[in-house]
């Protein structure tokens, strides 16, 4: 059995995976996200910066990070997502994650992992990130302004979200092709009115959600679509880059 032989089968041992994440001797995890990971606007080089990635789950921007020079990646996650579908037992924490930090030769120093909520996050404990990444969490949250407040509470100088937004897709309003582009709002879903998720509680326009960047203390922000036509609810999805260049 070859070593590439021998590292599928410990990828397969896994009953989900969220990421796909490149592993060594040409193996690839086989989850589906990100759809695409160029749409996130991260630079080529992250060189010396200290990450923080929200909702990591397998570890895909946390390693992806570390391969673009970062000095160090903290990942935190509290495993409150499953899908709508996905079995308790089918996520297995941080175990997909160690699996492909080993597999992938990083230090535990380099890419620690906490299992914790954003709401907890203050710079006296964790410190002060140059970058943070919050891919896939903004949806998910009860809160979702006190969560970038949090964020920009441990941040210097940029943030980069992504999230489901209305754009394009609303259920109230009658499904795909039928958002509310242009509109400053957010939707709320008290039981699992998006995407047949209870963990979905806000999803925002583009617009709602760069200002939200803006008011959390970013003061340069840009924002962008995944597609400008989404033919699926899966590509219904904006980023937004937030920036301190304020003092």
């Amino acid at each position: 059995m070859t070593d590439g032989e021998a590292l599928l089968r410990e990828v397969e041992k896994f009953p989900f995976w969220y990421h796909k994440i490149e592993l060594p001797h040409g193996v690839v995890t086989p989850g589906w996200a990100p759809l695409d990971p160029s749409a996130y606007g991260i630079p080529p080089s992250l060189a010396g910066r200290r990450v923080l990635d929200v909702g990591a789950w397998d570890g895909y921007w946390t390693f992806e990070s570390l391969k673009r020079g970062a000095a160090q990646v903290v990942a935190i996650d509290d495993f409150s997502d499953y899908l709508g579908s996905l079995d308790i037992s089918d996520r297995k924490a941080w175990k997909t994650f160690d699996f492909c930090r080993d597999a992938l030769g990083y230090p535990i120093s380099s890419c620690p992992r906490i299992d914790m909520s954003v709401y907890n996050l203050s710079p006296e404990k964790h410190g002060i990130f140059d970058t943070v990444f919050f891919f896939g969490t903004l949806y998910h949250l009860r809160y979702p302004l006190l969560a970038l407040d949090k964020l920009s509470s441990v941040c210097s100088d940029e943030i980069y979200v992504e999230s489901a937004i209305l754009d394009d897709y609303s259920p109230y309003r009658g499904g795909l092709c039928h958002g509310l582009e242009n509109n400053v709002v957010m939707e709320f879903y008290p039981e699992n009115q998006y995407g047949n998720n209870n963990s979905n509680w806000w999803v925002p326009t583009l617009a709602c959600m760069m200002e939200m960047v803006r008011a959390a203390g970013f003061d340069e922000v840009t924002g962008w679509k995944l597609s400008e036509s989404p033919s699926q609810l899966s590509m219904c999805r904006g980023f937004v880059k937030g920036k301190k260049t304020k003092n």
